[in-house]
């Protein structure tokens, strides 16, 4: 069960307002909606359920559950190993570009905190992967992993659909209503993922990876990725 300072950091660390540049990237999604393939409320839901099955559940979740794991062993090294694995498994330039910027800003907030601050075998991995520093600051704060895993899927969640927002186009009241109706597979998706085998890791949509590759060279962007 969360504490209250634990409710609460869990809270800061799934905010919007945390600088590691979240409604920044559309992940591929500028550019399906720039070809037609997603044109509507009911298209992006489509596209996201996707993505929450092959990429969050196959390869987000269950990697953040390995690195939380390695934070509670003190295990450098598999923390560094799962970061490595997660970079590799981002299929393009873009998105392995978004996971390094995310984990450095993250890296650095970490820094301005000396109570807090790892030493040298951890930060390689806290400096290219946010799932790194959210499984480090995620342990430092007792936070238990169902609620962190969770946090972490629902802000990558509300950051996708407020990239919808200004691209599909949809309204404030949709976007709350996708929030609404999406949310609801995010425990399934931990479910699945606490269930998988290290060799059974690994995942990605292949419509998204093509999407993220076309949106490096697409001429007008709102989003870096």
């Amino acid at each position: 069960m969360l504490n209250h300072i634990a409710l609460l950091r869990l809270m800061q660390l799934t905010s919007p307002s945390l600088p590691v540049g979240g409604f920044t990237y559309s992940q591929g999604l500028e550019w399906a909606v720039e070809i037609g393939w997603i044109n509507s409320g009911e298209a992006f839901v489509g596209w996201q359920r996707q993505i929450i099955q092959d990429t969050l559940g196959h390869l987000d979740l269950p990697v953040l559950i390995r690195l939380f794991q390695a934070c509670e062993a003190e295990d450098n090294a598999a923390f560094l190993h799962w970061s490595n694995f997660l970079l590799a498994n981002r299929e393009t330039g873009e998105l392995r570009q978004e996971e390094r910027q995310r984990g450095q800003a993250l890296a650095r907030l970490i820094a301005d905190w000396p109570d807090l601050a790892p030493g040298p075998a951890w930060l390689p991995a806290l400096r290219q992967s946010q799932l790194a520093g959210m499984a480090w600051l995620g342990r430092q704060w007792s936070i238990p992993l169902e609620p962190l895993a969770l946090g972490y899927a629902y802000s990558w969640l509300e950051s996708s659909v407020m990239a919808g927002l200004k691209l599909v186009p949809f309204g404030q009241q949709k976007a709350q209503s996708l929030l609404r109706e999406l949310s609801v597979l995010l425990p399934a998706a931990y479910q699945q993922a606490a269930a998988l085998k290290d060799d059974e890791l690994g995942g990605g949509y292949p419509l998204q990876a093509i999407a993220s590759s076309c949106h490096e060279t697409q001429y007008s962007r709102l989003f870096r990725s």
